[in-house]
């Protein structure tokens, strides 16, 4: 009898913890991953669309992104370039460190890929309902040469996440 009591009680403690691990979680109003299997070309910009009807409220936009040990830089720059349903596009330029100084990769991850969450804009709200469109491309380039990297190559896929 005891002893069943204290396997009920042990399930109600870790159901509650599950429960309130999970019930304060910022909740995803978009998330959406693109594969790159052969690099990230220049030339092709990763594009996601998604439908905002609320606008008011404010929310965390990141930029996933997974890197494999063949990415050869410790940093990224990236184009995003945001298209409103009516209205001129805005465009950001970011760049993000990918790696230690000692040219470990950051993010989280056991095996050689790594998942980096960067965050692009925080509580930010889209002014208008209807289809918006981001477009982000990466911009890197050896130092001292104008032209960038064709490919991009370590990068695995591309992810936009919409808090």
């Amino acid at each position: 009898m005891i002893i069943n009591n204290k396997r009920n009680l042990f399930k109600f403690v870790a159901l509650s913890a599950v429960l309130a691990v999970t019930s304060c979680n910022n909740a995803d109003f978009f998330n959406e991953y693109r594969s790159l299997p052969n690099g990230w070309e220049k030339s092709e910009p990763v594009v996601f669309s998604f439908e905002s009807l609320d606008t008011v409220a404010k929310r965390n936009a990141y930029i996933n992104v997974r890197t494999t040990s063949e990415y050869p830089y410790s940093n990224l720059y990236v184009i995003i370039k945001t298209t409103p349903p009516e209205g001129d596009a805005i465009v950001d330029t970011l760049q993000y460190q990918m790696a230690n100084a000692d040219g470990s990769m950051l993010g989280s991850g056991f095996t050689d890929v790594k998942e980096h969450r960067l965050i692009w804009r925080e509580k930010t709200s889209f002014k208008k309902q209807g289809v918006y469109k981001v477009e982000i491309q990466h911009a890197i380039r050896k130092v001292n040469e104008v032209k960038g990297d064709a490919v991009l190559n370590g990068i695995t896929d591309i992810g936009l996440q919409l808090q």
